[in-house]
This record gives C-alpha cells, structure tokens and sequence, in this order.
C-alpha cells in the first residue's frame, strides 16, 4: 500500500504525540498532571446541553444537515458578531458554518492553494496552518513570531518574491501560543500588505472571548478595509466550552465565504442540527457564563505566573487565549525539558518547537486544570527543577 507524497511527509499531529507520551505515563503508574493540551476542563453551560437535549428530539434534526449551516444559526452567529464587534455581517453571503473551526482553517488552502502557490504562515503557530498547506501540494513562508516585536511578524521582512507568491497570509490573536495581542495598527497594516499583493488574510480568532485585565480584543473585519481583503474563524469551543461539540463559522469576505462553502459542500454534510440549536443558545443566551469563565481562566494564569517567578523565570502575565508561554532553563531545549519535566515531575508541557522551529526554546501551559491541581504541578516542578537558570 503506497499513500500519497503529501501525506509521507505530514509529522504525527504534535497534540497526537502528546496524548500518547499521557497514555505510556499512565500506563508506569504516574500520577500526570497535563497543562499540555488546551481542552477546557469546565462543562458546557447547563443551557446549552439543555437545548441541546430539546434539539435532539425533533425529527426535523435527524436529517442530513446543510454544508452552509442552518439560516437561523448564522443569523444568531451575525446577531452576535454586531453586539460584540459592531459589524454588519449578511448571514446569506458572508457566514458559513463549520465543524469546529479547524475543518474550515485546513479547509482553506484546499481552496486557494495548489503546487507552486504560497501560504505565509507564523511561526510559532497552530500546526493546522502549515499542515493544511503542504497536503495541498503548496509551499509555506514561515512568519517569526519574535518576542522582542510582541510576537508580531514583521511584514517588512517577508521578501518581495514571496510575498508575490502568496495567496493566504495566516494571523491568530489572541495567539496560540504566546498569549499575545494585536492592536489596530498592526491590522490596519496587515490590510494594506495583503491588498498591496492580492493576498487573502485568515485571521483565527478563536480564542477572541479569553482575554484578561479587561483588555478586549479585535475582530480583524473592525479594521477598515478588512473585509475586501480577509476572513475570520471563529469557535464556540474555548469561549463556551464546547471542544467536543464541533461547532464554529467563518465569515467576512463573500467570495472567500463562497469558495469554502463550494469545498464544504462536496466533501462534508454540514453540522447536526441540534447542535447549531444549541449554539443559537450559547449566542443568545445568558453570557454571564463567558465572564465568569474568563475570571477563571485569569485566576490560574496568575498561579502558574507567580508559580514560574518563584522558580526564576522572567516571564510576563499573557494578555489572552488558555496558555503561558515561557522559555526553557539554561542546558535544556524544548523537547528534553518537556521530557525532564515529565520525568522528573509526571507533568506535561508542550515543547515550543512542535509549534515551529521558532518555537524553539520555549514551552507553554494550559490553564486547563484547577487550581489545586495547576498549584501541586507548579510544586513538582520547582521540586524538580530548584531555581533555574537562562
């Protein structure tokens, strides 16, 4: 059996890695403590299941749903987008449901991408940018996330061959997995590069309700022109804690839309029904449960902050998303102090480097376990480690 080129040079999925190194750990007899994956451990809101179960009834749901999504869902989906952000958005032309917003982000160099074609991808960043890319048969141009430019790329220094090469120009703040932020300026610039080439920008925005210190993020389609040149993915998975439902849209540019929906419709059947219900009622209902989440959410940031600053990291407080970033001590790279962590402590981290190779020298935390627990991993490691050194 001989498989494809494209899929012979895909890696194992890093998060796939991860929960194997869980499953060996587990299986020695480890207590593990994983701040690697970024499920949140908090269930749907009681609402939510509830119409959920209301939905599961009606017969109307039982049958093949459409690819674009239910008119009402995307109706709720441009509701909401014009209380949160102020824009206008047409649910007929310039919203399309999707399973999760990651079947819609590798979705779309299938649809702009071929061989020869270029995507400009962050780095470090969500691996499904990449990956997506080069089962497409296309070639990526990474994007240094540095963090002396605020994890930023610098649009100046993407070289004037590439940059006319390039179809898709791939941004996600609040970022995964630095925490960063954009702020107008920076969109405002990214608008005028991607018209400057005829690029289409991708901007992930589905960390946009996890923010901290009341610092609200932008929908990149706020910024003036934006939506002649981009789209937007988002996700009801982290701001409603709905990971295992598969429930998102993507929106802004009607052509973009269009293309994806065209993709969608001959490959999937669109998301049950009664799921799109229950996402009508995660968007309109009660939001109470998103502040309290992001309370949450601030106070383990703040423990595992404090937690590294007790142990000698220098690391500042991330401004959004579910993650610490941090770099790794003195005498380690990303991937052996991971496994020393693990080792040493029966707690998981990601290496930077599974999220590029600028990623190297780092490691991120998922605020993904209570407090308690989040405090007695911090505790192993500062057993394990002592005061480290960079």
């Amino acid at each position: 059996m001989k498989c494809s080129s494209a899929m012979e040079k895909l890696p194992p999925y890093l998060f796939a890695r991860i929960e194997k190194k869980i499953e060996e750990a587990r299986a020695r007899g480890v207590d593990v403590i994983s701040l690697g994956i970024g499920d949140p451990d908090t269930p749907t809101p009681a609402h939510i299941v509830g119409a959920m179960a209301r939905a599961i009834a009606n017969p109307a749901n039982h049958q093949y749903p459409s690819s674009v999504g239910m008119l009402s869902f995307r109706q709720a989906v441009a509701r909401w987008f014009a209380a949160r952000f102020g824009v206008a958005l047409d649910p007929a032309t310039e919203i399309v449901s999707l399973m999760g917003s990651k079947e819609g982000i590798a979705h779309m160099s299938f649809c702009f991408l071929e061989p020869g074609a270029l995507s400009l991808v962050p780095d470090p960043g969500y691996p499904v940018y990449e990956i997506g890319a080069l089962l497409a048969g296309a070639e990526v141009h990474l994007m240094p996330l540095r963090e002396e430019h605020g994890f930023l790329p610098r649009l100046e220094d993407i070289p004037t061959e590439a940059a006319r090469r390039a179809r898709l120009l791939w941004l996600n703040y609040p970022n995964n997995p630095t925490g960063a932020p954009a702020d107008r300026k920076f969109f405002s610039d990214v608008v005028a590069f991607a018209r400057d080439f005829d690029v289409l920008v991708c901007h992930d925005h589905a960390y946009s309700e996890i923010y901290f210190d009341g610092q609200r993020p932008l929908s990149f389609l706020e910024v003036e022109g934006a939506r002649r040149v981009g789209i937007e993915f988002h996700s009801l998975s982290k701001s409603f804690n709905m990971t295992g439902w598969r429930i998102g849209w993507a929106c802004g540019n009607p052509d973009a839309v269009d293309v994806l929906t065209r993709f969608k419709s001959n490959v999937d059947s669109g998301v049950f029904q009664a799921v799109q219900e229950a996402a009508i009622a995660a968007l309109e209902g009660p939001q109470a449960c998103v502040e309290d989440m992001r309370r949450l959410y601030q106070s383990r940031r703040d423990i595992v902050v404090e937690g590294l600053r007790r142990m000698g990291w220098r690391v500042q407080p991330p401004r959004g998303a579910i993650y610490v970033w941090a770099p790794v001590p003195a005498g380690f790279d990303s991937a052996s102090f991971a496994e020393h962590v693990l080792d040493q402590a029966g707690v998981i981290v990601t290496p930077g480097s599974g999220y590029g190779k600028h990623g190297e020298g780092y490691f991120r935390i998922a605020l993904t376990v209570g407090a308690e627990r989040m405090r007695e991993a911090l505790g192993r490691m500062q057993a394990a480690l002592g005061t480290v050194r960079f």
